[in-house]
């Protein structure tokens, strides 16, 4: 079966027009990461119509790399001028920028731009192993289950929001309000429409997409002046600045910045953001001359690069086998495989085998793809992040409102997309996450279709959800990891009081 499989998935994906595909949306996806002030999700979010008027074969090569290429593009903002690309890099600016002033931008690029590419392949080929298993796994799971995986999938990214823990709640709970406009699951019933016909068929997600995360974004960077670029570096770049050797001799630490990156991207909602923070922090503590750290020490480059980008693979698992999105990225591509007609989920690798595989294969390629465009572009990226931002932000609305008009070929998706990104100015203002906002709207269909479904197969009522084990223990886990960060401030500030008293 695997044979078989795989003969198509690369039947597919090695042909010249989907290998052009790759190769341009790996551009893109490296120029979206490497210019602060855009980001994956705003890449994503601006080609997601594009990918729509393309085979779903090609779709998909085409957005995995855009993934993949946005992920490895973060590092050059980092280590060149010190601000990051993307939220995934923000580490790497510890040491990477560091470098830099001290003359080592050639092997400060060199040694992230490896360090992202062993991340993303070695991720990929856990998730291309372990997906199976995983997925074999959820097929015994009934709607109590799904329900309350779902349920504890979304109280997790509310838990690491940014900020106050309640408004993250908050904005997953708009999230769902958001999703339940137009007609409900099962019944049919309307619900929240206010007489508007084109909210009958409830808010189209490429449209709230490109509200939030494209013109919202733009809104919100010109309000706040962050339209000003940064200084331009000049710095000398030669060789690769990497050797095999170096690599050898931080194996110890590449393994452990991998593993977790892997696991913090399998964790719904937290992703390469958390990965690169906990990999530095690691390191740091194991290292022999913690000191240098934050002064220009390699170590620092190598444990946040490898991490970022290991958590690549870990968030794609839960989207492919259990049809939660490991972070906004894969939430994006989830909404896409949704338009192409698949079903992310259990029986995604039963009955569409080789779309599951052709999304592995296609970032496993896109590794390959960005460490080509990557040091073939080292000399080219340091005039790439001195782009006017008005051109940039020109270009994003022209191709937000064409891509949204593109949807129904209707003015109306238009103001939907302008409402949508007056929410996100609102969101910013009111201190509100838009990951738990965006995947609360994703999971709601989800959510409401097994807590009915899960009611109405038995006349327990809402009891049958806590004495079916695995469902009770995912519900206990969402319940303690909501009250938890109260909980330890208490006992910190218990042990604080005691230490004083002594």
């Amino acid at each position: 079966m695997f044979a078989e499989v795989f003969s198509k998935v690369f039947a597919n994906i090695f042909v010249p027009g989907n290998i052009l595909l790759a190769f341009g949306g790996n551009a893109i996806g490296l120029i979206f990461g490497a210019i602060p002030g855009l980001s994956v999700s705003m890449a994503l979010a601006l080609f997601l119509p594009v990918s729509y008027v393309l085979p779903s074969y090609s779709g998909i090569i085409f957005l995995a790399n855009i993934y993949t290429g946005a992920e490895s593009g973060g590092l050059f903002g980092s280590i060149l001028i010190g601000i990051p690309g993307t939220t995934s890099a923000v580490a790497t600016t510890y040491d990477g920028y560091p470098m830099t002033q001290n003359g080592q931008a050639t092997k400060a690029l060199g040694i992230a731009i490896v360090s992202s590419f062993i991340g993303t392949t070695g991720s990929v080929a856990c998730a291309m192993l372990f997906s199976p298993f995983i997925s074999k796994l959820a097929l015994m799971m009934g709607p109590w289950e799904i329900f309350s995986l779902c349920f504890c999938a979304i109280v997790l990214v509310v838990t690491i929001s940014k900020g106050d823990m309640w408004n993250g709640l908050i904005a997953a709970l708009f999230g769902v309000l958001f999703a339940c406009v137009g007609f409900s699951p099962i019944d049919g019933a309307k619900r929240f429409s206010f007489g508007i016909k084109v909210l009958l068929g409830g808010i189209n997600t490429t449209a709230l997409i490109l509200g939030l995360f494209a013109l919202g974004t733009v809104v919100v960077n010109y309000g706040q002046h962050k339209n000003q670029n940064p200084p331009s570096p000049k710095v000398k770049l030669r060789g690769l600045g990497v050797s095999f050797k170096e690599l050898i001799e931080n194996r110890i630490l590449i393994l452990r910045s991998f593993f977790v990156g892997l696991w913090i991207g399998f964790l719904p909602g937290m992703g390469g953001g958390l990965s690169n923070q906990v990999s530095y922090a690691m390191a740091r503590s194991a290292s022999k001359h913690p000191e240098t750290f934050g002064h220009g020490n390699p170590e620092g480059v190598y444990a946040t690069e490898v991490a970022n980008n290991a958590s690549i693979g870990g968030a794609v698992v839960p989207m492919i086998t259990l049809g939660i999105p490991g972070d906004s990225p894969t939430t994006l591509i989830l909404s896409a495989l949704i338009v192409f007609g698949l079903e992310p989920g259990p029986m995604l690798l039963q009955k569409s085998p080789v779309h599951a595989y052709l999304l592995y294969v296609a970032m496993f390629l896109g590794a390959f793809v960005a460490l080509c465009l990557s040091f073939g572009g080292l000399r080219a990226f340091p005039k790439i992040l001195s782009v006017p931002y008005n051109y940039l932000f020109s270009a994003v609305v022209l191709l937000s409102f064409t891509g949204a008009y593109s949807l129904s070929n209707s003015n109306t998706i238009l103001m939907v997309c302008i409402a949508l990104a007056v929410v996100n100015v609102f969101f910013t203002f009111a201190g509100l996450p838009k990951a738990p906002f965006l995947l609360g709207f994703i999971l709601s269909p989800m959510l409401e279709t097994n807590l009915r479904m899960g009611l109405t197969y038995t006349n327990k009522g809402f009891w049958v959800f806590l004495t079916r084990p695995v469902s009770c223990l995912l519900l206990v886990i969402a319940v303690a990891s909501l009250f938890w960060p109260s909980v330890r401030e208490k006992l910190e500030a218990k042990k604080k009081a005691a230490k004083t008293a002594d």
